[in-house]
């Protein structure tokens, strides 16, 4: 059964505009220093790999992200909400590059995940290495993207994220994609996600996204059934 998302609840939205409200408006830029940014997110469900982290429920999230004067180093803490081993916030520690060859774009990082006030016995800790090649040509654009986790957060020990991606820009504000992906899990399910949808920017800042997932493990939990998202993302 598709699950369609309701307007995002009032509590939530509320806490997106406190989280707006206590950064500058715009990002710091400092010559020599490199530059600060800022986003926060809020949607109806928190799905990473086409799955659901947050129980299918509501969910918000906040970053920060410092990238050098050239735009190739970066570094992003921050956090989302979860439903998992009795935690409800994961921490992020990002580091990447980003260099350009050839045409093409790649984005290299290394991601350290906590999961806080985790139940007795749960591995709370994982790390996550990705590597990203995307190509833009006119109004399109294709990435491909693995991911490697030696050590995952919860029952799983180690994963293996494939996933290809194709978008096109309609407009100046509104952009659609689709992505399709594998995921081979040591301590979980094997299973193919995929997802499709629209992004359009409200203003310079604002980004409304609806998307649909769905997975060919639904049968095994929740998380892995279908669902219609929509996020609110606000980035400066």
């Amino acid at each position: 059964m598709i699950r369609i998302p309701s307007l995002v609840p009032s509590a939530l939205l509320g806490s997106l505009l406190v989280l707006t409200a206590v950064v500058p408006a715009q990002a710091q830029t400092s010559p020599g220093r490199g530059v600060w940014g800022f986003e926060v997110e809020a949607g109806t469900d928190n799905r990473s790999k086409a799955a659901s982290k947050s129980g299918n429920d509501a969910y918000v999230s906040a970053y920060a992200a410092w990238e050098s004067d050239d735009g190739r180093i970066y570094v992003s803490p921050g956090f989302q909400t979860i439903q998992a081993g009795g935690s409800n916030i994961e921490t992020d520690w990002i580091v990447g590059y980003r260099p350009e060859a050839f045409g093409y774009a790649f984005d290299l990082n290394v991601a350290y995940k906590r999961r806080l006030d985790v139940d007795p016995g749960y591995d709370a800790d994982g790390m996550e290495l990705s590597a990203e090649v995307s190509r833009a040509v006119g109004p399109a654009q294709a990435a491909l993207l693995v991911q490697y986790a030696p050590d995952a957060p919860g029952l799983t020990r180690s994963y293996v994220w494939v996933e290809a991606e194709l978008g096109w820009s309609f407009s100046p504000r509104l952009d659609g994609s689709a992505a399709i992906g594998r995921r081979e899990q040591d301590g979980g399910p094997d299973y193919t996600g995929w997802n499709a949808g629209v992004t359009y920017a409200l203003t310079d800042a604002l980004a409304l996204d609806l998307r649909y997932y769905d997975t060919d493990a639904a049968a095994l939990d929740e998380q892995y059934e279908d669902a219609v998202v929509a996020r609110l993302a606000y980035a400066f």
